[in-house]
């Protein structure tokens, strides 16, 4: 059975409120993924995606998952081995480690750090060290991964915060 990576993001809606909406985890560069293939261990193992979000796998070669979601990852694995070298194969890809989220600004310690499920702005924060006394936390904003734009958005301290996004706090001169 898959792991399903699915997260639960923060979507704007009319009244500038924010309301759940639940999004499935897509795959960049930097992530690691456990590929299990059923009765078959030699080709089962931990690979991690390259810079060009692509994993090498036995037989089959270099196979890109940049932006697949678990499922999609695991329909173009199974038929790849199905069309020369496996009868009806079972694959299971669930990720193993996030690529990290970075933060800059007018926090302690800005830097990368390993994501957490469920982790939120606030939480991110308090792993780079907590604000500085000079911290704007009404302006801080968040560049998606995902986001093919790179638009900074607005956020608050409980926004959902996602592998690979960037958080930026400001700086406030009063």
């Amino acid at each position: 059975m898959a792991l399903v990576g699915v997260w639960v993001g923060m979507a704007p809606i009319a009244g500038g409120a924010e309301e759940a909406a639940p999004t499935a985890y897509r795959l960049g560069t930097g992530d690691k993924v456990r590929l299990s293939v059923y009765n078959e261990t030699a080709l089962s193992g931990e690979f991690n995606l390259n810079d060009q979000g692509a994993v090498t796998l036995p037989l089959i070669g270099t196979v890109t998952l940049l932006g697949k979601t678990i499922s999609e990852s695991e329909t173009i694995i199974t038929e790849r081995y199905a069309k020369d070298y496996l009868v009806n194969p079972r694959v299971n890809v669930e990720v193993l480690n996030y690529r990290p989220f970075f933060i800059l600004g007018e926090v302690r310690s800005p830097g990368s750090y390993a994501y957490i499920n469920g982790m939120t702005v606030v939480n991110a924060v308090a792993l780079a060290g907590g604000y500085t006394p000079r911290s704007n936390r009404d302006r801080i904003v968040v560049r998606h991964a995902s986001d093919a734009t790179q638009a900074e958005q607005r956020a608050q301290e409980d926004s959902v915060v996602l592998p690979g996004d960037v958080i930026r706090v400001p700086e406030r001169f009063f």
